[in-house]
């Protein structure tokens, strides 16, 4: 019974403070939409995928021995170009080409890299607040990477397998879930300081 009238107690309590319900949390989505449409700068993202071709390996050993070096191989050389991708070198030629108001370090921290193990894919991602910027320095990048790796690595070729395009929306922020998660904030919110009004 003591439960029941305890359930009762806080539902009046709510319907008493349902104007403070209802305004707080939309108060804080209305704040949130603002902050995310016109404050927060968009984030763009534009991916190349590249192939290296490598020279074989020396066969004349064991099926086991054989499998071994070319899986060393392949390790350390995906580590390698993940390294030479954000290289000073290639960081710079981008820079000069493309007249980049950055710094290699600046540029550096716009660029990821994911190679998988045992494979000679790797992907070049890059962001920034320019989504046409975002493809041309990606393509820029890959460009000057194959360059590289060809003059200072056992690498046969290098080829784009799919250019990165001008991407047609951003990564981030995402207004939507913004929205959302201070609109439930401001609900757990206002139950709160209702329930704090009524009984403190």
């Amino acid at each position: 019974m003591e439960e029941e009238i305890d359930l009762r107690q806080l539902w009046q309590a709510l319907k008493k403070r349902w104007i403070l319900i209802a305004v707080i949390p939309l108060l804080f989505s209305i704040i949130s939409g603002l902050v995310s449409f016109y404050y927060l700068k968009p984030v763009y993202q534009a991916t190349t995928t590249m192939f290296v071709g490598k020279k074989l390996l020396d066969i004349s050993q064991s099926d086991s021995q054989l499998l071994e070096a070319l899986q060393n191989y392949q390790r350390l050389s995906n580590e390698s170009y993940a390294t030479i991708v954000k290289s000073r070198t290639v960081l710079e030629n981008v820079i000069k080409e493309m007249g980049l108001p950055l710094a290699p370090e600046g540029l550096s921290g716009k660029i990821t890299v994911k190679t998988e193990e045992y494979s000679e894919v790797l992907k070049i991602s890059v962001t920034d607040g320019d989504p046409e910027q975002t493809a041309r320095i990606a393509n820029t990048v890959a460009d000057k990477f194959a360059e590289a790796v060809i003059k200072i690595t056992s690498a046969d070729s290098v080829s784009v397998v799919d250019p990165a395009i001008t991407p047609g929306y951003p990564i981030k922020p995402n207004k939507t879930m913004n929205v959302l998660i201070a609109f439930a904030v401001g609900l757990m919110a206002s139950i709160g300081l209702a329930f704090i009004l009524e009984f403190l």
